[in-house]
């Protein structure tokens, strides 16, 4: 049950922080009735940014601004979606998935528009390294198209983001847009607690004038979240099919130690005991038991989850699992409350078997062989 609680908890915490990572908490841009990739420029006043500041557990806002284009590299051509960011943005997250090169360097604002971030999914499609330069098309009248010179290659291992998204200077977009250079496609919003996300996305939401939307993480990447949902429905059959087979074998071992113990129940009936102390013998014997399965099984469980934790030995198909090895996240609260419900569920599930004892005959109990 630990492993399942722990495996759960990494698995979701790992998948949610990637997602979170690349695209903020909650998106906000202009409402259009037919949303596209290629974002309709707005521009956020500054006093609704004091109002959104002042959200519970608001903690930064960064403009971005997407335009689909097509690459084409080594006699292969690729539709692809430039994400665009400035010097505004934290990059921290970005540089955290890099797998080779570095991320945009805004120190000189004309050399930052001809850099560019790919996927390793992009790389391997189009046969290219760091430093190998490209053109992009982008389809508009004119239609327009722009070298761009690989500064660093990135692996999300969300293959939806892997095989769509590369990641560019901001200004570029503005330029070809021809928008402002105030104007942006949208901000990401980002949080510090995740668990308040419903009620922060509403009051950002309530923040914003009436022709810009704002939708969460969740929304925004529904078939992700769906997935994960369902793995908690997994994690609750696993759990209840473990402590249904404790339950199970506690009893078994319970009306054995009733059988073998016979002769000791006529006994104590004999010599006055009442059948509430018989029944607690057996109930202390019963918990003494149920105590050192739970030592040898927290022994085991936070051993294996140590294990997982350090050495990363359970590998996992990226394409599949958006992940590459099994991840491991446990509390000690966890813990704590898995003994204690195991604990008490054994000892209630117990109470029937163990009131066996009292219905013994002390006479047939001493005479039985």
């Amino acid at each position: 049950m630990i492993l399942a609680i722990a495996v759960l908890r990494g698995f979701k915490s790992e998948v949610i922080e990637k997602q979170r990572g690349f695209g903020g908490d909650v998106i906000v841009f202009q409402y259009e009735l037919n949303p596209s990739y290629d974002n309709t420029s707005f521009l956020l006043e500054d006093s609704t940014k004091s109002k959104l500041k002042k959200v519970p557990h608001f903690k930064s806002i960064e403009p971005f601004a997407t335009k689909p284009g097509i690459i084409n590299a080594n006699d292969e051509i690729e539709g692809v979606v430039l994400k665009g960011i400035d010097k505004t943005y934290n990059q921290k997250f970005i540089s955290s998935i890099l797998v080779e090169g570095e991320g945009i360097d805004f120190s000189d604002e004309e050399n930052a528009t001809r850099q560019i971030l790919i996927s390793t999914y992009i790389a391997n499609r189009l046969n290219l390294k760091l430093g190998d330069d490209f053109l992009m098309y982008f389809v508009q009248e004119p239609l327009r198209k722009r070298k761009f010179e690989i500064v660093g290659i990135f692996n999300l291992g969300v293959e939806e983001i892997d095989k769509s998204y590369v990641i560019g200077n901001l200004a570029l977009i503005q330029r070809l847009n021809n928008w402002d250079v105030n104007t942006v496609g949208g901000y990401e919003v980002r949080l510090d607690d995740f668990s308040k996300l419903s009620e922060s996305k509403n009051q950002i939401y309530d923040a914003l004038p009436i022709d810009l939307r704002a939708v969460s993480i969740v929304e925004y990447y529904p078939e992700v979240f769906q997935w994960l949902d369902l793995l908690d429905v997994n994690t609750e059959v696993i759990l209840f099919l473990m402590i249904l087979v404790a339950v199970i074998n506690m009893i078994s071992a319970l009306l054995i130690m009733i059988l073998e113990r016979t002769q000791m129940i006529g006994i104590l009936k004999a010599l006055g005991f009442a059948n509430g102390g018989i029944r607690k013998i057996f109930l202390y014997n019963s918990a003494y038991l149920i105590g050192y399965g739970l030592l040898l099984g927290n022994l085991m469980g936070l051993g294996l989850c140590y294990i997982q934790n350090k050495t990363k030995l359970i590998k996992l198909d990226t394409t599949s699992y958006y992940i590459d090895h099994v991840p491991i996240s446990i509390k000690v609260s966890d813990v704590l409350l898995l003994n204690l419900g195991t604990l008490i569920v054994c000892l209630l599930v117990l109470l029937i078997p163990s009131g066996l004892a009292s219905r013994i005959s002390p006479v047939k109990a001493i005479s039985f062989k």
